[in-house]
């Protein structure tokens, strides 16, 4: 074999080689977006003052698959009545319970106020919680931090959130960069 020979079987291994990390990188990337994390951006206010409108943030999709959703995470589920439309939500019910809003607008779960730090304001509509709602075994209620700017589980287009329909939780916001950063799915009065 000649040398013209040997640099033409390297070429060709080079560009294989080249190939095959491009198919690796794009398999690797849709497994990662399709079933680890994906990007999702916050359109609107619901979520002021934890999350702000244009903020771009990475959900979880794979931790549910290990363990249930808990109160206080922020999900993303999709619009039932608009094609490409997410929610991003706060979990306030879990299974199971009972919610109510009462006229003051506490949020009683099972009878008991639910001690929260996420609603700075008194709700305005209190929507179908203003009659106790109680969960099924794989429902959640879902509420907006900036609660009398937000459509979610007090709304008959919204309503219960299905444990099928939650694609993952909310993690890390990426961008704006000032503000990067672990997302808190905890109550700061825990």
């Amino acid at each position: 074999m000649d040398n013209e020979e040997k640099k033409q079987k390297s070429t060709a291994k080079e560009i294989l080689n080249f190939i095959l990390y491009i198919v690796a990188v794009l398999l690797a990337t849709y497994l990662i977006v399709h079933y680890v994390g994906q990007r999702t951006v916050v359109v609107g206010e619901s979520m002021r003052e934890t999350l702000q409108d244009g903020d771009n943030l990475v959900v979880d999709k794979i931790s549910y698959a290990i363990h249930d959703p808990e109160r206080f995470d922020i999900i993303v589920f999709p619009y039932e009545y608009s094609e490409e439309t997410y929610y991003i939500k706060r979990i306030i019910g879990l299974p199971g319970e009972t919610v109510q809003i009462t006229a003051d607008g506490t949020i009683m779960i099972d009878g008991k106020e639910l001690k929260e730090d996420y609603g700075r304001e008194v709700m305005e509509v209190r929507g179908l919680a203003a009659k106790p709602i109680t969960l099924g075994e794989d429902e959640y209620f879902v509420l907006g931090d900036n609660r009398n700017e937000s459509e979610d589980s007090r709304y008959e287009d919204v309503g219960l959130i299905k444990r099928k329909d939650i694609i993952g939780r909310a993690i890390l916001r990426i961008y704006p960069f000032s503000s990067f950063g672990k997302i808190n799915n905890k109550n700061g009065k825990d």
